[in-house]
């Protein structure tokens, strides 16, 4: 195997392009047999091997500086720079994360697993090096319809000024995770059509030199490119056109389904689709689709992953008109939502925890200073294992804390349909509802409550001397919570289900003092700023004992649930355990 000959970038530099060619097709075999037995993203990776053979074939990494925007496509360039290891062991599949990491290797700049930010990097790095008067290569890499992100606009209009080198390595393999959205993609396929030369070309337009390259993944046209802008003096983009999914027939002709993953994937490639039970997804599309035909004012929008809420392809064509994808970029989205509800529409938008916070000012000032009556479903907010870049733990205390906005955590189906129905119709208030990440739960009966009184907390069951408030999906885990106090302290527990994570129940709480002495919080997040400070700021004055349960404010990386679980006390054992020791003090 070439491989065998590569452990460095500097190993690369002694062979041919034939034996590149080689290599290409080893990384590949590499990247599909590691993402099919572990997951991961492998359309965009499969995509970029030949531009990053040729990156650290004429540039001299770490001396030369690679910013890579979102790092998923930077399994090539980990397999280059000595962490070959991590694709060739199974064992040491896990060993490295699925994006550029500083502490793995002194080739990888930043930690980096959002979107749109190379640039912005780029041009710090470049003008921090100008300052100290050194002459390293400054290299973005960005695509994937990463250029929709209003960063991404914001770090070219400041790149195309420095007056020094920044080269701006522009990926267009013509998609995003979905098919891409905006104008700037129909200037990307003129220059495709006209080979580079189109007098409309809107890098030119704002200061850069710009260099195209028909097939980036042609290593010998990727080195002559690559080598005629190095050691440039002024900024300059390479637009490279590249195959997403090169490699990999099914990837190839399946781009949006095969930018990520899951473990096992192409093994199921042959076999016959099974009908996904009902679960939260399958709800809500099916809601939107219902709501549409009735009322031509609804319209649903995301962000660039319409395949984390379920938007298929069939979805999408249904939903026509009434269904806007913005690309990636979340702080549009909240303001484009936000004028559309004020104007008279119904819409609803879905994002994914971790990016919504990219658009906090958007919330404040764009949305919640302006009451608009949004319907915003937040998906796969909780503690898990994911890796430090896509955390969704940190949704509650950034929306929750924002005035106007009203926040709900539904625990069963029946509460969630009540919620959503209501947010699309009410005209008064910013909603956002955190779409339960567990396994679908109905109760099989319909919830009445009137959501339009605020912060009315439900008892669920009545007890006493311990009051257990079971938020949104840890409300199965108060319920087992209950059970073990009663089996262990011999103490019927209260039971409540909060459904507001924006306001406290004052009523409600007040009553407890009556004949309780103890309040757990459960809540699927971060503490710090979360639902369950809110409780304890109630009861800050009084002789009511509180402990919050959730997350600790950390940026965990691939730290397995069970782990997280018990490291913050969220099992019924570690909590009864908790128990015993505030009321032994209390007592």
């Amino acid at each position: 195997m070439i491989l065998d000959k590569v452990n460095l970038p500097c190993d690369l530099k002694c062979l041919s392009i034939d034996e590149m060619n080689l290599l290409a097709g080893e990384i590949r075999e590499l990247i599909i047999k590691k993402v099919n037995a572990i997951g991961g993203h492998m359309a965009p990776n499969l995509g970029i091997v030949e531009t990053t053979i040729a990156m650290h074939y004429v540039f001299n990494s770490p001396v030369d500086k690679f910013i890579f925007d979102v790092s998923h496509q930077c399994y090539p360039h980990k397999i280059l720079t000595g962490r070959k290891d991590g694709f060739t062991v199974p064992e040491n599949y896990l060993k490295y994360t699925g994006y550029t990491a500083p502490e793995e290797s002194l080739h990888d700049l930043f930690k980096i697993g959002h979107t749109s930010t190379s640039v912005s990097l780029a041009v710090g790095v470049a003008k921090a090096r100008d300052l100290q008067n050194r002459k390293e290569n400054v290299i973005a890499l960005i695509g994937d319809g990463s250029l929709t992100g209003g960063e991404a606009m914001e770090g070219l209009n400041n790149a195309a000024c420095l007056g020094s080198n920044i080269i701006i390595i522009v990926n267009d393999n013509d998609m995003s995770i979905a098919e891409n959205h905006g104008g700037i993609y129909k200037n990307l396929k003129l220059l495709r059509d006209t080979n580079g030369t189109a007098d409309c070309n809107f890098f030119k337009s704002i200061g850069f030199d710009y260099l195209y390259v028909d097939d980036g993944n042609n290593i010998e046209k990727m080195i002559k490119a690559l080598e005629k802008v190095k050691d440039s003096t002024h900024p300059v983009v390479v637009h490279i056109n590249t195959l997403k999914g090169k490699g990999l027939e099914v990837a190839e002709n399946n781009k949006e389904a095969f930018h990520w993953i899951l473990p096992g994937t192409l093994d199921k490639k042959d076999e016959k689709v099974v009908q996904n039970t009902e679960d939260y997804t399958s709800l809500t599309t099916n809601y939107m689709l219902k709501k549409a035909k009735e009322d031509s004012s609804f319209i649903v929008v995301n962000a660039a992953t319409p395949g984390v809420f379920g938007f298929s392809k069939e979805f999408r064509t249904k939903m026509d008109k009434q269904y806007t994808d913005v690309g990636i970029a979340e702080e549009h989205a909240v303001a484009y939502t936000s004028a559309l509800a004020k104007m008279g529409a119904k819409p609803i938008f879905a994002v994914m925890s971790s990016f919504i916070q990219r658009a906090y000012d958007q919330l404040s000032q764009d949305l919640c200073l302006n009451s608009s009556p949004v319907t915003m479903l937040v998906y796969w907010g909780g503690i898990s294992n994911a890796d430090a870049t896509h955390l969704c733990v940190f949704d509650i205390p950034l929306i929750s804390n924002i005035p106007n906005m009203v926040y709900l955590a539904p625990t069963c189906k029946e509460e969630y349909l009540s919620m959503l129905d209501w947010a699309v119709n009410q005209t008064r208030y910013p909603v956002a509802i955190r779409v339960p990440s567990c396994e679908l739960i109905s109760s099989g009966v319909n919830d009445n409550t009137d959501y339009s009184i605020l912060n009315k907390y439900e008892i669920k069951e009545k007890g006493e001397e311990i009051a257990i408030l079971g938020l949104g999906s840890f409300f199965g885990l108060a319920q087992t919570l209950k059970d073990e106090i009663k089996k262990t302290l011999s103490i019927n527990a209260t039971l409540i289900n909060p459904k507001f994570i924006t306001g406290i129940d004052s009523e409600l709480l007040e009553n407890l003092k009556s004949n309780h002495s103890l309040v757990i919080t459960l809540e699927d997040g971060v503490l710090d700023g979360g639902f369950g400070e809110k409780i304890s700021r109630f009861y800050s004055n009084s002789d009511m004992k509180v402990i919050n349960y959730g997350a600790m404010k950390e940026f965990t990386d691939r730290v397995s649930l069970k782990e997280l679980y018990q490291r913050y006390h969220l099992t019924k054992e570690l909590i009864v355990s908790d128990i015993q020791k505030i009321l032994q003090k209390v007592r």
